[in-house]
């Protein structure tokens, strides 16, 4: 087993969902403590501006019942593909992990559907550190929750 690691998974979301999930994280990061309240409480940005590569922002979230933190630089961001990176620099998951980064990508299916793609690409810093499953698990969870949302407030 390698310290390194990629972990991948994928959900749909119905109708303009897509859009509405990509605005958030992109533009409008403030309002997920809204769309998924027992997953994200609360949003800081840093430095920089919303939306722009190189800006740093802070997470206050919820992952397997304990509060946590995470700090990240926006490496990039892509309006075409609906994607942005983010490069975890300090917080709870990196007294685990060497290097974590989180991607997420819209593929647009049609007028009735998208498929969100969450990338976990991460360095442990011990053999015996968990692949972070339940993180993924977490994204995946979130993306029901911003369509649920949505769906309540079309």
């Amino acid at each position: 087993m390698g310290l390194k690691g990629k972990m991948i998974g994928q959900t749909n979301i119905h109708g303009p969902a897509g859009d509405v999930f990509h605005d958030a994280f992109s533009k409008r990061p403030h309002h997920l403590a809204t769309m998924t309240p027992e997953k994200v409480q609360g949003f800081t940005l840093l430095g920089g501006d919303l939306g722009t590569v190189g800006s740093k922002i802070c997470w206050h979230y919820t992952h397997d019942g304990k509060d946590r933190v995470a700090k990240q630089i926006i490496q990039d961001i892509n309006e075409e593909k609906k994607s942005i990176v983010f490069k975890m620099i300090e917080g709870d998951l990196m007294e685990l992990y060497k290097t974590f980064t989180i991607i997420y990508h819209v593929d647009v299916l049609g007028d009735k559907e998208s498929l969100i793609t969450w990338t976990l690409d991460y360095e442990k810093l011990k053999e015996d550190t968990p692949h972070p499953g339940t993180l993924l698990n977490f994204f995946l969870h979130m993306v029901e929750d911003i369509e649920s949302h949505h769906i309540k407030n079309a």
